[in-house]
C-alpha cells in the first residue's frame, strides 16, 4: 500500500483538525420553530416585572444617595460643553417634581435646559408678558427668591418686566403684592 507523495500529503492534510468557523455577530435565529411560526406568535411572557435598575424620568422616589451622600446631577453648558456637580438628595429630588430634570439612574439627574434654553422657555411660556403688571417683560423672575430657598425650576420662575423685577428683589410673592397695593 504504498502512496505516492502528493496522495501521503492529501491524507494528512483531511486528517488534520478542521479549519475554524467564523462566528457572525448579531442576533441569531432561535432554533426550534420555523422562522413562519415564530414570526407569527410572538411569545409574550406571562408576568413583566419591571427592572429595579431601571427608572422613570419624573420619578424622584428612586433615587438613591452615593455613599457619599449626594445625588450626581449632570448637564451641559451653553456652548455645549458638560458639566458634573454632586447635590444634595433633597435638591435633586426637587428638581425632578418640579420637571427642571430627569432621572437618569438612582444616583444620577440630568439638568434639562441650559441657562440659555431655560431663558427662553420661561419667556416664550409667557408670551413675553410680565406676570405681576401685565406689560411687556424680558427678564425672568422668581416667585420664591433664591435667597429664601426657592430653585431655577419651571414652576418657581416667570417673566417679569425690568422694573417689576427690580422692585420685587429678593421679597416674597405676597410681600411684594401686599407692598404694591
Amino acid at each position: 500500500a504504498a502512496q505516492s507523495p502528493g496522495a501521503a500529503a492529501e491524507t494528512a492534510a483531511s486528517t488534520a483538525a478542521p479549519p475554524k468557523k467564523r462566528r457572525r455577530r448579531g442576533k441569531r435565529k432561535k432554533a426550534g420553530a420555523p422562522a413562519s411560526v415564530a414570526a407569527a406568535e410572538p411569545i409574550v411572557p406571562a408576568e413583566v416585572k419591571p427592572k429595579s435598575h431601571k427608572t422613570a424620568p419624573g420619578d424622584a422616589s428612586m433615587l438613591r444617595p452615593t455613599r457619599a451622600g449626594f445625588i450626581r446631577m449632570r448637564g451641559k453648558t451653553d456652548n455645549g460643553r458638560r458639566w458634573y456637580q454632586e447635590v444634595d438628595p433633597e435638591l435633586a429630588m426637587t428638581l425632578v417634581r418640579e420637571h427642571a430634570a430627569v432621572v437618569i439612574n438612582r444616583h444620577t439627574i440630568r439638568r434639562i435646559y441650559s441657562n440659555k434654553e431655560f431663558r427662553r422657555m420661561i419667556l416664550t411660556r409667557d408670551n413675553y408678558i410680565c406676570h405681576f403688571c401685565g406689560k411687556y417683560g424680558d427678564t425672568i423672575d422668581h416667585l420664591l427668591p433664591r435667597a429664601k430657598g426657592g430653585h431655577t425650576t419651571p414652576v418657581n420662575c416667570v417673566c417679569a418686566c425690568n422694573e417689576c423685577n427690580q422692585s420685587k428683589a429678593d421679597r416674597d410673592l405676597e410681600e411684594f403684592i401686599g407692598s404694591a397695593e
